[in-house]
Formats: structure tokens, C-alpha cells, sequence
């Protein structure tokens, strides 16, 4: 079952940096595939992982600029063609993942786009819970056999504090009976990461997989793109002479979290927790908005259940066994 969302008193924290975190873990013989693992926090935590010893498998929707990017660093890293939001892409990478190793030991879902126009796939769904849910979902699906081949793997999900956007309308995932809101469809993508943490280490624990869901802490990278300078001055971000906020995270800080959840031995025997800043979250303050901490619907259950029978729906794809 799920662990406590009780902090474990780790040594790291808000301004930890992902080579910190795994600095005295040899990860040599492990594999461990990172999606988007070529930008932003995804470099920082590829870096960190591989410098640790590790096997590094990156799915990239962009190759070549993965290359360019990833080229020269040090560590045995392989990259792979993957765009999630195209099913026979992400059943094309899971073939080749499956070519190259027998077993996975870390997963690190940590692609993702946000607040982008409305865009839909091939199948209609709307973009950003497609991309990085229905996407994650599928890869993970496709990756368990490698997942459980031997006991102790970990799937670390990207989410965000934007999950308090919530959004999470499994009647309308899509939005075609409502209007579409860019940041409210980011909150739905954002909560349906935890929540597929939280179901997939229900779900996992027996088979010796757990799971963990991430916020990484407020970042400048390209996963902004869609975003004007004049919206992000207006959110606080930066400020009129383009100045990032001061509480904003390097890169390699906010790839520390994703790091100290795909390796630390404090989590041994828990899973299905909510982390940010290098430990497991408390209970957000409603009265202190801008804080830290998890709102209760991501603890729900009952909702992720529920929306693990939506995406298996929508995908067409049950986990096997």
C-alpha cells in the first residue's frame, strides 16, 4: 500500500543539486531510461545518473538536438526516437529499450509540455494530458516486462505544483464539452501524474516496482516555450528587467528530486508518495498558496483507480498480468 505522505528527514533539500543527491551511490549495472532527457531538468538528471555509473537510455522526440546536447557526456548513454504523443512512436521505442537490455531498473517519466494552445493528437485527445499521461501511461505498460524482471525497480513521474490547477475531469478529459483553458488542461496532465504514481504503486508493490510522483520546484527552461515574457512577469517569474525570480531553481537543482527519488536508500519499502525539495511533501497551506506541499485530490484512491480505468480506456492498453 501506499507509504505515508510523512517526510523522511532527508540530508538534501531545496537547493540540493541532482550530482549532490548521487554522490556516493554506485549505480554501475543498473539501466535506467529518462523520457526528454536531453532539456532542461531532463540534461541535469541524465548527467547525474549516468556520471553515477549507470546505463542511460534517453527517449527524444528530437534526436538529433538530443545528440547535440548529450553528445560528450560523460556515461554510457543511448538515444533512442520517442514522441508520446504518437502510439506506434512510443511502441517503436519500447521495442528497441527491450533489443537493447533484458531488465529496467529506474524509469524516469520526465517529458512533459505545458500550457500550450489546444492541440489535439491523431486520436483527438487533447494534447498536454496526452502527452504527458496517456504517453507515460503507454510507455510504462509497454515497459513492465523489463520493470519486473527483477525486484527493487522505481518509476519516478514528473508532476508539478500546477496539479493544484487540479482540472481532472474524467467525464471531459479532452475538452470538447467544456471551453479549453491552457492551465487548467496542465493541472488535469499535472494531477494525472500523481495519480498514476499513486495507482502504479498500488498496483506494483507486490511485483517488487515502486513509485513516486515529483514536483521539481519552479525552473526556467524551455518547457516555457509557450509562454510570453509578458505572461510569465505577469505569474511573478521574472521581473521587469527579465530577471528570474530569486526562488526559482538552476536546472541542476530541480533535477535533484527526480534524482533522490529514482536512488535514495531512504525510500526503500515506501512508494506512491508525493515528493518535492529531495523528501516526501506535506499537506499544502490553503492559506499560503505560493508554498509548497500536495492538495488532497492527488491522494485520492479512489480517483486514481478510477482514472487508471479512463486511461487503460482511452489507450486500449491494460498493463500486463
Amino acid at each position: 500500500m501506499p507509504a505515508p505522505q510523512t517526510p523522511v528527514d532527508s540530508p538534501f533539500g531545496y537547493r540540493s543539486t541532482a550530482r549532490e543527491v548521487v554522490e556516493g551511490v554506485d549505480l554501475a549495472g543498473k539501466t535506467i531510461v529518462v523520457t526528454g532527457g536531453y532539456s532542461g531538468i531532463g540534461t541535469e538528471t541524465v548527467r547525474a545518473l549516468a556520471g553515477a555509473g549507470a546505463r542511460v537510455i534517453v527517449g527524444a522526440r528530437r534526436p538529433d538536438q538530443a545528440h547535440d546536447v548529450l553528445d560528450g557526456m560523460d556515461g554510457d548513454i543511448t538515444i533512442l526516437p520517442l514522441d508520446l504523443s504518437d502510439p506506434a512512436s512510443i511502441d517503436g521505442f519500447a521495442e528497441a529499450v527491450a533489443g537493447a537490455t533484458d531488465a529496467i531498473d529506474i524509469l524516469v517519466n520526465n517529458a512533459a509540455i505545458m500550457a500550450s494552445p489546444l492541440a489535439r493528437d491523431a486520436r483527438g485527445y487533447e494534447m498536454q494530458f496526452a502527452t504527458n499521461h496517456l504517453g507515460h501511461f503507454q510507455l510504462t505498460a509497454r515497459l513492465w516486462p523489463l520493470l519486473v524482471a527483477k525486484s527493487g525497480a522505481r518509476v519516478v513521474a514528473l508532476s508539478s505544483i500546477g496539479h493544484r490547477l487540479h482540472g481532472l475531469d474524467l467525464d471531459d478529459p479532452n475538452f470538447e464539452k467544456r471551453d479549453y483553458d491552457k492551465w487548467l488542461a496542465y493541472g488535469q496532465a499535472k494531477s494525472a501524474n500523481a495519480l498514476f504514481a499513486l495507482q502504479l504503486d498500488t498496483l506494483g508493490e507486490a511485483k517488487g516496482v515502486r513509485a513516486f510522483a515529483v514536483h521539481p520546484g519552479g525552473i526556467a527552461t524551455p518547457l516555457q516555450r509557450h509562454l510570453t515574457m509578458e505572461e510569465q512577469k505577469a505569474m511573478g517569474w521574472y521581473d521587469e528587467e527579465g530577471n528570474v525570480h530569486e526562488a526559482f531553481k538552476s536546472t541542476e537543482e530541480g533535477a535533484a528530486t527526480s534524482v533522490w527519488c529514482a536512488t535514495s536508500p531512504l525510500l526503500e519499502g515506501k512508494g506512491g508518495v508525493y515528493c518535492e525539495d529531495c523528501d516526501i511533501a506535506v499537506a499544502a497551506d490553503p492559506e499560503n498558496p505560493r508554498a509548497g506541499g500536495y492538495w488532497p485530490h492527488i491522494r485520492d484512491e479512489e480517483l486514481a483507480e478510477m482514472l487508471w480505468a479512463k486511461s487503460e480506456e482511452m489507450t486500449g492498453i491494460a498493463f500486463p498480468g
